[in-house]
């Protein structure tokens, strides 16, 4: 057997192994190996395919994340109509439903019926050609729908192959793409962050995601898919019974809802409504009612359809969610991040059982999009255990007498400076260092390993020092002392004096790190670094003006504006002027041109024995070195510690100089 063959097999082994964990993963629920040893085999079959690149199929599970952007959807022509379903809202709604059955059908006996949750999501059409995913499109209007198969290739619940060899030679699957809770929280939290559109409810962002023009922005969100029928299929015999074909479709690695159950008659229809009512809130996606389908593929094929729907199933719909009341005042809260969200105090009023009598209302262009005042009779919506937020303003009921709703000129917490960044949704404080309700996260920030490297100052630390009150502000942290910390829980003599050696130790930084430990907003560790280089003192930066920031490489209007504010705000410069005086210092940035190293290329490769690589970049990048990633013809030295990876071997190969954990010490003290 050839090297290549030897290559192809274990390719193929690899694949069968991750598609058949995806399988036990998101289909059964049942894994059987951990993430990590998941990870190991994914990134062993991507490192087997980047070497050899001839061997990558379409059906890969490295192949899920679609190429170039789309100019626009192509039609697809539905083989078999998408159709959608009756509504039912009442028990005797459900019962004329059952009742025609029978009367068609001619039968006296109770109909059997496949029940299960009616998600709240966007209808899918997936294509399976000899096995292979060939084509997926949304309902559209039910003839015609879009082309999103680069989209749903993207969402990993959706297997680029059916699972087994005994699959139908074609296969039209429908399934709801849809996304959790959490999920569309997360999406919400971090388009909120950026000042952007966030989503109403996750239908609209799990259709929003599908519909993107670029697979790659739909590969970042969280999408998860149930199937829940067949549209069409070639070569191959249906079970008799839906229950049974959904059974089937889960063997051929299609992930259907495990809630479904088959029931009989109205009794159990309504028993099953009533259960799925109960755990509602309980499930981690949303439903708006369940759905009841006739079990027996062939008094389905009996009953048939009307014009949009079929005979055979209905939706049996939850009450409504949404309320009508109206709103008394408007406050503000501050997030950990700063953000200011406005949240609507109301007249209290029921929905599904609870009292709400507050409901968010985003941001400044969510209240000015609705058109939303203060007095204004509104309609509030309340899902699950997410918060009740205003949807919308009853106009024709609009009171004489409302009034503008408007963004305080300062933080309602701490009553620094409100920016709002033209072009962003969201408003915030720029109290960054002293504001009450951001100052666990800036702490948190500010010791942490990539900024000032506090080590054993972790969350549970810092959530107790802010809420005993001993610290209110990251320089606070200067001022701790042995007796303080030994009072507090789980700090006993010993830990208390290694936290304080290790506050001591973050003294001696850089300005870099100091620039990013001062969490200024979109300011990373990049930009930190290109901030230091070019105005090379504190000083220099802190005067800088909006023109002169945007002379540093990565650094926009926008950024620009968010650091000029920061240093605006007397507040921050208070706490940095306190931070200097307890002693936080860094060495002096020489300019590139002067400094020892300017124009040599590092990398490093193994661990190094007292130091961390990212120290060493970073005293290397302080001489003026660049520091690579790869080896490469331009490379001067390679620093190679214990268990080096192939980046030795190459540099041995090259004739490149290498440095071991003793020279590199050696060579450094020679320039630093």
């Amino acid at each position: 057997m050839t090297s290549k063959d030897n290559v192809k097999k274990q390719i193929e082994r690899l694949r069968e192994q991750i598609n058949e964990h995806n399988y036990r993963y998101y289909v059964l629920d049942n894994p059987i190996i951990s993430d990590a040893e998941f990870d190991e085999l994914f990134e062993r079959l991507k490192q087997l395919e980047k070497s050899h690149p001839d061997l990558i199929t379409a059906d890969s599970p490295t192949q899920r994340v679609g190429g170039a952007p789309l100019k626009a959807f192509a039609e697809v022509k539905h083989a078999v109509p998408m159709r959608s379903l009756e509504n039912a809202f009442t028990d005797e709604d459900i019962h004329a439903f059952d009742k025609r059955i029978r009367e068609r059908l001619q039968q006296e006996g109770a109909i059997e019926y496949c029940c299960e949750p009616k998600l709240d999501g966007l209808a899918i059409n997936i294509r399976y050609e000899k096995g292979l995913l060939s084509q997926a499109a949304t309902r559209g209007d039910g003839e015609t729908g879009e082309d999103v198969t680069e989209n749903v290739k993207t969402i990993q619940m959706v297997p680029l192959k059916l699972r087994g060899d005994k699959f139908p030679r074609i296969l039209d699957v429908r399934g709801e793409v849809y996304m959790s809770k959490k999920g569309f929280e997360k999406l919400n939290a971090q388009a909120e962050e950026k000042g952007l559109k966030i989503f109403a409810n996750p239908r609209n962002a799990a259709a929003g995601s599908l519909r993107q023009l670029d697979p790659r922005i739909t590969a970042t969100r969280p999408l998860e898919i149930f199937f829940y029928g067949v549209g069409g299929v070639e070569g191959h015999k249906l079970p008799a019974k839906h229950s049974e074909m959904l059974k089937w479709l889960e063997e051929l690695g299609l992930r259907t809802n495990p809630l479904i159950e088959v029931k009989q008659g109205v009794a159990g229809c309504l028993a099953y409504y009533q259960k799925m009512g109960k755990q509602r809130d309980k499930l981690s996606y949303e439903i708006d009612g369940v759905v009841y389908k006739v079990n027996e593929i062939a008094q389905q094929e009996k009953l048939g359809y009307v014009t949009r729907a079929p005979r055979w199933a209905v939706a049996h719909k939850f009450p409504a969610e949404e309320v009508t009341t109206s709103i008394e005042e408007v406050e503000f809260q501050v997030g950990r991040t700063g953000a200011l969200t406005p949240v609507a105090r109301l007249k209290p009023v029921h929905v599904r059982g609870v009292t709400v009598s507050n409901a968010t209302l985003h941001n400044m262009d969510e209240i000015r999009r609705k058109d939303i005042h203060i007095g204004d009779i509104v309609i509030v919506r309340r899902a699950g255990d997410v918060i009740p937020e205003v949807v919308g303003v009853v106009k024709d009921r609009r009171p004489k007498h409302i009034k503008k709703i408007t963004l305080p000129k300062h933080c309602p917490v701490c009553h620094s400076g409100i920016e709002q960044v033209e072009g962003e949704a969201v408003a915030r404080c720029t109290g960054g260092l002293i504001c009450p309700a951001q100052q666990k996260e800036s702490i948190k920030h500010f010791a942490s390993r990539r900024a000032m490297n506090i080590e054993g100052l972790g969350d549970k630390l810092v959530d107790q020092l802010v809420n005993t009150k001993l610290i209110s502000s990251v320089a606070d942290i200067y001022d701790l002392t042995q007796e303080q910390l030994e009072d507090l829980e789980r700090m006993g003599k010993k830990s208390a004096q290694n936290l304080l050696e290790e506050i001591e130790k973050s003294k001696t930084t850089t300005l870099p790190r100091f620039l990013y430990a001062l969490g200024i907003r979109e300011v990373g560790e990049a930009t930190a670094k290109q901030l230091a280089m070019h105005f090379k003192t504190l000083e220099a930066l802190q005067s800088a003006s909006i023109d002169d920031l945007q002379a540093v490489a990565d650094v926009g209007p926008v950024v620009a504006e968010h650091i000029a504010h920061f240093f605006r705000e007397k507040h921050n410069r208070t706490v940095i002027d306190k931070l200097i005086r307890a002693g936080v210092h860094w060495p002096a940035i020489r300019s590139a041109s002067h400094a020892p190293l300017a124009g040599k290329t590092f990398v490093l490769t193994g661990t190094l024995r007292d130091m961390t690589r990212d120290e060493a970049k970073e005293r290397l990048e302080r001489l003026g070195a660049k520091v690579a990633g790869s080896v490469s013809k331009k490379t001067d030295y390679v620093v190679a510690g214990t268990d080096p990876g192939s980046k030795l071997d190459a540099a041995k190969k090259l004739e490149i100089e290498i440095l071991d954990d003793k020279d590199f010490h050696v060579f450094l003290q020679k320039y630093e």
